[in-house]
């Protein structure tokens, strides 16, 4: 089972804020008029030339303790409260575990995704609070798809509300222009079965795979309002919208920027050869 990581984050925060806010609003009070009282009934013991002195420290010490769940909330609650900020309204990190968009991503890339560019959202709820910018032809996005709506997935916008989709023989038309390709190319060179491209999807040149022996999936399709049209970049080898459908306008998370280091498995070693801006 797949752990709802936005929400545990909510959870937490809000608990340690809470636990936080309660001592401080009740039982904090009661600590501080205890340690009055004790310094009332033993004035002479604060001296610290007395010889009860020591005995004093200990037991203001005991009165003044906070509850260990206090002193535990205190501690995480600025940690997770920043954490919280970052990952929710700014940038989050994410890990690339499929193939889909190869060769613009590879398995093992770990990416970094702006939160904010496309509106600011609450987490959980996914309600946009703030309008910004829209997602535009070539955008390489994160987004909760409609079959799984609660996992992330990457892929590259294609289609915006009201474009009509056409995809036949490989070839890819937005309102019935053809998407120019450029043929880099045929892999590997000894025995070809892979076709290396770059495509121009509306000023976006970003590379793309296709297989050169998986028969041609042809379709066409009308993008509906406030959904968009989403495909990997290995084209022959995505799940995307041309099998789960469009994407809802609430379910986006953000636009993927930048590659900030590429680690293939836990016994490897992590490298930072593809750290750079996505295209």
């Amino acid at each position: 089972m797949d752990i709802d990581f936005p929400l545990v984050l909510v959870i937490l925060v809000f608990g340690t804020g809470l636990i936080w806010l309660a001592d401080h609003l009740l039982l904090a009070p009661r600590r501080w008029s205890a340690l009055e009282q004790l310094r009332r009934d033993y004035p002479a013991w604060e001296n610290e030339s007395s010889p009860h002195h020591r005995e004093y420290q200990k037991r203001s010490a005991v009165v003044a303790a906070e509850p260990v769940l206090v002193e535990y909330a205190k501690s995480f609650f600025p940690v997770l409260f920043v954490v919280f900020v970052l990952r929710s309204f700014l940038v989050e990190p994410f890990q690339i575990p499929s193939s889909s968009m190869v060769p613009t991503l590879q398995v093992g890339d770990y990416i970094l995704v702006n939160k904010y560019t496309f509106g600011v959202r609450l987490p959980v709820v996914r309600t946009k609070v703030l309008e910004l910018n829209q997602p535009q032809r070539g955008d390489i996005m994160v987004f909760f798809p409609p079959h799984l709506n609660d996992t992330y997935f990457i892929k590259r916008v294609i289609g915006l509300p009201g474009d009509k989709i056409r995809y036949a023989d490989k070839k890819l038309y937005v309102n019935g222009e053809e998407v120019p390709q450029r043929l880099l190319a045929q892999l590997p060179p000894s025995r070809p079965r892979y076709e290396l491209s770059e495509e121009n999807l509306a000023g976006t040149k970003h590379q793309l795979q296709t297989d050169m022996l998986r028969q041609n999936d042809n379709f066409t399709v009308t993008v509906r309002k406030g959904h968009y049209f989403m495909m990997g970049d290995n084209r022959d080898n995505s799940s995307d919208s041309r099998v789960w459908g469009q994407v809802p306008e609430r379910d986006i998370v953000g636009r993927a920027f930048a590659i900030w280091m590429h680690w293939d498995s836990f016994f490897s070693m992590p490298s930072f050869q593809r750290v750079g801006l996505i295209q």
